[in-house]
C-alpha cells in the first residue's frame, strides 16, 4: 500500500491510528505479561558433619554414597560437593529451570534416606539436612548493641532464638543462617595423666556423659495438700559414673577437671 493513500486521506489514518491504540491499551491488560520470568535454575542444598574426620575421609565415607544415590534424579543438571576439614560435607544439586524446586527437593530428601545405611553412625545422628535455596545471598542482617552487657554471644543467642524463625517464615526464604554463630555451652578440660592411670580415655567420659546426661522437669512436693506451698526441688548428682568394677565406683570427681561456661 502506497503512502499517498493515508496522506490523502488524513481522517481515516487518524481514525485507524485511534483504533491501534485503543486495541493495544486493552491487550496490555489482557495479554499475560511474566514480568520477572524464571530464569536462575533451582537448586537443592545437603549439609552434613561428621565430626573428627578429614576431607578426604568425609569425600569417601559420606560424600560418595550420597552421590551415588543422587545420581539419576529426575531434572537434574549437575551436582557439586565440597568437603572441610572440619568435617563438613556440603553438596549443591541444580536442577533444570522447568523443575518444581517443592518436589525436587522431596526426590532429594527420598534418595539421601536410602543412602543413610550406607553412612557412618555420627552422620546420621548429627542429621543430614536438604534445603532449597538459591545460589545468590539476598540479604545480610547484623546485631549490635550498645549496651556493654550484651555480648557477642548474647546476640548470637538472641537471634538464633527470636530472629531466625520468623525470617524462615517470609513467603520466598530458602535459607536463614548465622553465621559465626555462638551458644552457650560447658567445655571440660581433663588431666590426661590422671585419665590414663585409670585406664580410662576421651571417648569413657564422652559415652558416659551422654549416657548421664538426662534433661528432667523440677518437681513439686506436697502440691495436691498444700498448693499455697508449692517447694520445687531439683536432685543434682554428685558427679558422673565413669567405671564401675568390683563394686566399686570411679566418679569424674577423682579426674580434676576443669569447667568453662562459654
Amino acid at each position: 500500500m502506497k503512502v499517498e493513500f493515508f496522506i490523502d486521506r488524513p481522517i481515516f489514518s487518524a481514525v485507524l491510528s485511534i483504533l491501534i491504540v485503543v486495541v493495544g491499551c486493552i491487550g496490555l491488560y489482557l495479554l499475560p505479561v511474566d514480568q520477572y520470568p524464571q530464569i536462575t535454575p533451582p537448586m537443592v542444598k545437603i549439609s552434613a558433619s561428621y565430626p573428627g574426620a578429614s576431607a578426604q575421609t568425609v569425600s569417601q565415607a559420606v560424600a560418595t554414597p550420597i552421590e551415588q544415590e543422587l545420581n539419576g534424579t529426575p531434572g537434574m543438571l549437575y551436582m557439586e560437593s565440597s568437603s572441610s576439614n572440619s568435617g563438613g560435607l556440603s553438596i549443591n544439586v541444580t536442577f533444570d529451570i522447568s523443575a518444581n524446586p517443592e518436589l525436587s527437593a522431596v526426590e532429594i530428601q527420598n534418595r539421601v534416606k536410602l543412602a543413610e545405611s550406607r553412612l557412618p553412625a555420627e552422620v546420621v545422628q548429627n542429621g543430614i539436612s536438604v534445603e532449597k535455596q538459591s545460589s545468590n545471598q539476598l540479604m545480610t542482617l547484623t546485631l549490635t548493641s550498645d549496651d556493654p552487657r550484651f555480648d557477642e554471644i548474647y546476640l548470637s543467642n538472641f537471634a538464633t532464638i527470636n530472629v531466625l524463625d520468623i525470617l524462615r517464615r517470609i513467603p520466598g526464604v530458602g535459607r536463614v543462617s548465622n553465621i559465626g554463630s555462638r551458644y552457650y555451652g560447658m567445655c571440660i578440660w581433663v588431666m590426661p595423666d590422671r585419665m590414663a592411670n585409670f585406664g580410662l580415655t576421651v571417648k569413657d567420659l564422652q559415652d558416659a556423659l551422654k549416657d548421664q546426661t538426662v534433661s528432667r522437669r523440677p518437681a513439686n512436693w506436697a502440691s495436691s495438700l498444700f498448693p499455697d506451698r508449692i517447694l520445687p526441688f531439683r536432685s543434682l548428682p554428685r558427679g558422673v559414673c565413669l567405671q564401675s568394677m568390683n563394686s566399686k565406683r570411679l566418679w569424674s570427681e577423682r579426674i580434676p577437671t576443669v569447667l568453662s561456661y562459654v
